[in-house]
């Protein structure tokens, strides 16, 4: 069976249809952040474990694997928010990426059917996410459902025009220079995240990285610098 292509809105769609449905059967359970654990717990009804998925899968770059027939979501230790908070956001994004998964693919997985790349072996778990497969495009899909499940549109807009005051778009070019200028020979690559980004990723509680790429997404941050 071949990998099937799914436009944006597609997934979009399907992370509002998840989320509201969670709201439908508990209620909203306050504004923000969106509820992920209560989600894949409460409303799935699939079971969240911590372990040490390195060890025990034999591979090291391994934040997050699902068990689909046993209904069972395990996060790397490495990620666990309360040992380290500063993982919080990467453990969010972790969780929704399976759940992701979950919602995307996993009948694939539940009628037997082997997908191409890091998931061609059927063998537990069903789904491994590999940090070295992210471009593979279930990755993907996984990746954008959990960046619209944890920064839903609506929201995002609403909390920048409560938060700065306006519903105008930043212009984070010049900011953005400078932050590289500063940069540059440091060790660490990839962007550096503006301010307004930082900001809106404390009320959303996810990485500056992941609130960046959203908000140039939907339009809030202008950036033609590369």
């Amino acid at each position: 069976m071949s990998f099937r292509p799914m436009q944006k809105e597609e997934i979009e769609a399907a992370s509002r249809h998840l989320l509201l449905g969670h709201y439908r059967q508990f209620g909203p359970s306050g504004f923000l952040p969106i509820p992920v654990e209560e989600i894949l717990e409460s409303h799935l009804g699939l079971t969240l474990e911590f372990d040490d998925l390195r060890r025990r899968l034999g591979m090291d770059d391994v934040p997050g694997a699902t068990w689909v027939n046993d209904r069972r979501v395990v996060i790397d230790l490495s990620l666990d928010p309360t040992v380290d908070p500063r993982k919080e956001g990467r453990y969010r994004f972790t969780l929704a990426h399976e759940l992701g998964h979950w919602e995307l693919h996993r009948h694939d997985f539940e009628n037997g059917v082997a997908r191409r790349g890091a998931f061609r072996q059927m063998i537990p778990p069903s789904i491994v996410c590999r940090t070295s497969t992210s471009k593979d495009p279930m990755e993907w899909q996984a990746d954008l459902f959990a960046s619209y499940l944890l920064m839903p549109t609506k929201m995002l807009f609403d909390v920048w025009s409560s938060i700065f005051d306006t519903s105008d778009a930043y212009d984070a070019e010049d900011e953005m220079a400078e932050l590289l200028s500063r940069q540059n020979g440091q060790s660490g690559g990839g962007r550096p995240v503006v301010s307004v980004a930082k900001e809106m990723a404390r009320a959303f509680h996810v990485s500056g990285q992941a609130m960046q790429i959203r908000l140039l997404d939907v339009g809030l941050i202008r950036l033609s610098a590369n």
